[in-house]
Formats: C-alpha cells, sequence, structure tokens
C-alpha cells in the first residue's frame, strides 16, 4: 500500500454518494437481488446476503427499503434478471481501472464502458489485461474516534484478519481473505464495533501518478461516468494521487 490510505479516497466517495443517496439505493438494491436470488432470502442461512445487508446499513439504506427489495426478489415475478460482468481497461497515462457492474442488458453496458474509456483517454481491454496488478480483500474501515489502537487490532486479528492498517489518522483498515470478510464482521459486531465499509475490494500492488492536468481532469470525469451509471457496482483503480484531486 502507498503512504497515504485508501480511506481519503472512500471518504471523497462517500461525500459525493450522499448527495446522491437514490443512486446508492438503486446500485445496493440490484446487490441485495442478485444474492437473494442466489441463495434465497433468509439471512440466517445465505452469508451473502447477510453481508449485503450490513453493506446496505453502512450505506444508510432504511431497513423498510432493504425487506422490500429482499421481498420483491425472492417472489416468483422478482424483477429483472441481473448478469454480473467485470470490465478492465486503461485511463489517462496507462492508470488501471477495473469496473464491476450488475447488468440486465450486457450489449448496453459493454457499449456505455467502451464510451467512457475512449472518451477520456482510455481504452477497454481484454478480461485479465490489468487484474493482475491488484488483489483482492476483504476489508473492513472502523473509523477511529476514541478506540484503543492495541485493543481494536487484537479484536481484529482474534476475528481473523490478515492485516492491520493504521497509517490513516482517521480511520482502522482491517483486512482479510475475501471468503472471510462475513465471520470477521460479524465478530467484531459481537464486539460493538461500527463499520463505515465492509466489503470487497481490488487493492492494486503498485500505484500510478498523472501529473499532466488534462489526464487529471479526464481521468475524475471517467471515474464521474462510471459512477453515475447505474450498472456500475464499483470501480476500482490504481491512481495514485485520485485523494489529492
Amino acid at each position: 500500500m502507498s503512504g497515504h490510505s485508501k480511506w481519503s479516497t472512500i471518504k471523497r466517495k462517500k461525500e459525493k454518494t450522499d448527495g446522491a443517496r437514490a443512486k446508492v439505493f438503486t446500485k445496493i438494491g440490484r446487490e441485495l437481488a442478485v444474492v437473494v436470488k442466489l441463495g434465497g432470502p433468509d439471512p440466517n442461512s445465505n452469508a451473502k446476503l447477510r453481508d449485503c445487508i450490513a453493506k446496505a446499513k453502512a450505506n444508510n439504506v432504511p431497513n423498510d427499503n432493504i425487506e422490500r427489495i429482499i421481498k420483491k426478489a425472492s417472489g416468483e415475478q422478482g424483477g429483472a434478471n441481473y448478469e454480473e460482468i467485470v470490465y478492465e481497461g486503461y485511463g489517462p497515462s496507462g492508470i488501471a481501472v477495473i469496473v464491476e457492474t450488475l447488468t440486465d442488458n450486457r450489449n448496453r453496458t459493454a457499449g456505455e464502458m467502451r464510451h467512457y474509456f475512449d472518451k477520456y483517454g482510455g481504452n477497454m481491454g481484454q478480461s485479465g489485461c490489468v487484474s493482475f496488478m491488484f488483489e483482492r480483500f476483504g476489508v473492513i474501515i472502523i473509523e477511529k474516534g476514541n478506540l484503543d489502537e492495541e485493543t481494536v487490532m487484537m479484536d481484529a486479528l482474534e476475528a481473523g484478519a490478515t492485516d492491520f492498517i493504521t497509517d490513516d489518522e482517521d480511520a482502522f483498515e482491517i483486512r482479510c481473505n475475501p471468503n472471510d470478510i462475513g465471520a470477521v464482521r460479524e465478530a467484531l459486531e459481537v464486539k460493538n464495533y461500527k463499520f463505515d465499509v465492509a466489503e470487497i475490494q481490488y487493492i492494486p500492488s503498485t500505484y500510478t501518478a498523472l501529473t499532466s492536468e488534462d489526464d487529471i481532469k479526464n481521468m475524475n470525469k471517467m471515474l464521474d461516468m462510471f459512477e453515475d451509471n447505474d450498472d456500475v457496482q464499483n470501480v476500482w483503480h490504481n491512481w495514485e494521487n485520485a485523494d489529492e484531486e
């Protein structure tokens, strides 16, 4: 990880989504619908649904909305069938970009993703062209507040975490095996920890800085286009100075 924490990038993202709650609810609603169709509507027997509900609550999705989405998705007329597709490509000056989508029309989504890459000085590549530069981790973010660092670290490691990062002044970052994130989160919930983020993320092994003003402007515009698209669930990249722009 670079010297600065990704938490600042997450905060930037959170500030933006606070002003577009309906769009956030739409994206999480799709994710809930998919996990319900795959594993059923009972969170007691569907671990992915438990994780998704926790993510929804962290993003302030009301309980009524969550229950309504689960009920609709579990019915025979459960609405659209969404397919998970991951797109990979390059932004300006070779910034590696991974875009996770849930779509009911792969042709529409592929065309839009390609357009965003091309429009802002990048290009969409083949599957695997940049994913080798990232590693998937379960990531849990807890604001430091008045918490004791050593206590949080011991609780996290006891819960099954593989790494504990403290170099951000505002938050602790806990990492674990992607398959273990539900168990780690639930073990910490038992100890009354509250999370700002609890999800599986792509973490880049190396970062690339942008120095050209045009590249920085185009990269920001590209990310905005991806994030504003309802089909896009997450965007991951290795732009080093993203949180400084």
